[in-house]
C-alpha cells in the first residue's frame, strides 16, 4: 500500500484559502448601523435580492450619546483595497457600559460591515464612553480571504486625554500607536486597517 503522506511521492499539500464568501453568509442589511434602521453593512449587489426574506432586523430607537460615523479601508501589503473582507466592531455605550449588562437598552454594541470594491467600510454608531481603566475604544475584528484566524485590534480616538493612561495602548511601541488611532473627519472618524506592509495595523496575538 502506498503511503499517501509521502512528500517524495505526492509533494506538499497545496495551500488552501478562506473565502471569499463573507459577503454571502454573514452580513445582513443594517448590520453596520448601530444607531438606527438603515440598510448599511451588506453588499446587496452580490446577493440575491430575497436572501434575507425570512429575517429583517427590527427597528431600533436611537441610543444616547454622540452619533458618529467610522469610515476607513481595509488595505493589503501593496496599499490596495481588500474588496472581500468583513469588519466587525464591538464597544461600550456612551456611559462606558457593555450591553446587555446594564447598558443602554437602545444600543446593541455590535456591528458588521462587508467591504466595498475599494476596501471601504462605514459604521454608524455612537462614541463609546471610557471603560475604566481603559480609554474609550472600539474592539475591531477582521475576516477575509487568506486570513485563517480572525485578526483582532482596537480603535482609539486621537486626542483623547485618557489615551495617555491606557494600559493596552502603553504596550504598543510609541512609533506604532498611530495605527490604532482614528482621526477626526467631517462625519466622525477615519480608521484604515492595514493587513501587512508599511504602517501595518497592530493586532493582538490571540
Amino acid at each position: 500500500m502506498l503511503d499517501n503522506q509521502s512528500h517524495s511521492l505526492f509533494g506538499p499539500t497545496p495551500w488552501q484559502t478562506v473565502g471569499p464568501f463573507f459577503h454571502f453568509a454573514l452580513p445582513f442589511r443594517g448590520c453596520a448601523d448601530l444607531t438606527g434602521a438603515s440598510d448599511a453593512g451588506a453588499r446587496p449587489d452580490l446577493m440575491d435580492p430575497l436572501y434575507d426574506r425570512l429575517y429583517r432586523p427590527p427597528g431600533r430607537t436611537a441610543p444616547a450619546g454622540e452619533a458618529i460615523a467610522i469610515t476607513g479601508r481595509v488595505l493589503d501589503a501593496a496599499g490596495e483595497g481588500v474588496c472581500d473582507a468583513l469588519v466587525e466592531i464591538w464597544h461600550a455605550d456612551a456611559a462606558g457600559r457593555f450591553p446587555p449588562c446594564g447598558g443602554d437598552d437602545a444600543f446593541i454594541g455590535f456591528g458588521r460591515c462587508a467591504t466595498q470594491e475599494d476596501g471601504g467600510f462605514c459604521f454608524a454608531t455612537i462614541k463609546p464612553g471610557a471603560v475604566q481603566p481603559d480609554a474609550p475604544h472600539i474592539a475591531v475584528g477582521v475576516l477575509g480571504r487568506g486570513i485563517l484566524r480572525r485578526l483582532v485590534t482596537r480603535l482609539y480616538f486621537a486626542g483623547e486625554p485618557e489615551n495617555a493612561h491606557d494600559a493596552v495602548l502603553a504596550l504598543v511601541p510609541a512609533e506604532r500607536r498611530a495605527t490604532l488611532l482614528a482621526t477626526p473627519s467631517a462625519s466622525g472618524y477615519c480608521f484604515d486597517i492595514r493587513l501587512q506592509g508599511p504602517g501595518e495595523t497592530v493586532f493582538f496575538q490571540c
